[in-house]
């Protein structure tokens, strides 16, 4: 059921570094993307896959993990994801690419909850280095990386209290997210 689904599927930034993702794996994933709806149907989002240990170590460190988290920078050696996808906008095909990228992500890390898997949409990247890591041409730009992987870490969904919303760990190492209740985003019903 997608309410399942939705569910399993928080931001995890830790995983089962032993638990490897196949390439073929992450391509199901995105072929999830690609038949999502697309704005004006102009499909100008791209995408680059790495499993390779040594790409991800390079990847690894122009990623930003947990703003919230002032301790913490990033997970440990072994929790780390064991795959990457970079979420690239090709400009040769539009400038714009609305709302693409967010049903695209969504669209790829539930198909990865389904499976058993799970990720995170990393906004905060240094988007010239990777993109000489992967080196990309000049009109493929980066908009986003998906980390994946098998999580490793509980997260626990909750309501927001105050309008408090700062993710934060328990002394138990439990990620907990602090969700605005229902009655507070609907602002109207007419």
């Amino acid at each position: 059921m997608l309410f399942d689904l939705i569910l399993k599927n928080p931001s995890y930034r830790r995983f089962d570094h032993s638990v490897k993702i196949e390439n073929v794996q992450i391509e199901k994933w995105i072929d999830l993307a690609r038949l999502s709806p697309s704005g004006r149907n102009m499909q100008p989002l791209k995408y680059v896959i790495s499993t390779s240990e040594r790409i991800n170590s390079m990847i690894f460190p122009n990623l930003g993990w947990a703003g919230y988290l002032k301790d913490w920078s990033g997970p440990a050696e072994d929790e780390r994801p064991v795959a990457y996808v970079a979420v690239i906008l090709d400009k040769k095909l539009a400038e714009n690419y609305f709302c693409d990228d967010g049903i695209a992500m969504q669209s790829m890390l539930l198909g990865a909850v389904e499976d058993g898997f799970g990720g995170c949409i990393i906004g905060s990247v240094n988007k010239s280095k990777v993109a000489k890591i992967l080196n990309l041409p000049e009109n493929l730009e980066i908009l986003y990386m998906l980390a994946l992987g098998k999580p490793s870490e509980k997260v626990v969904l909750e309501t927001a209290e105050n309008g408090e919303i700062k993710y934060w760990r328990d002394e138990n190492d439990v990620h907990h997210v602090p969700k605005r209740p229902l009655e507070e985003i609907i602002f109207k019903t007419i």
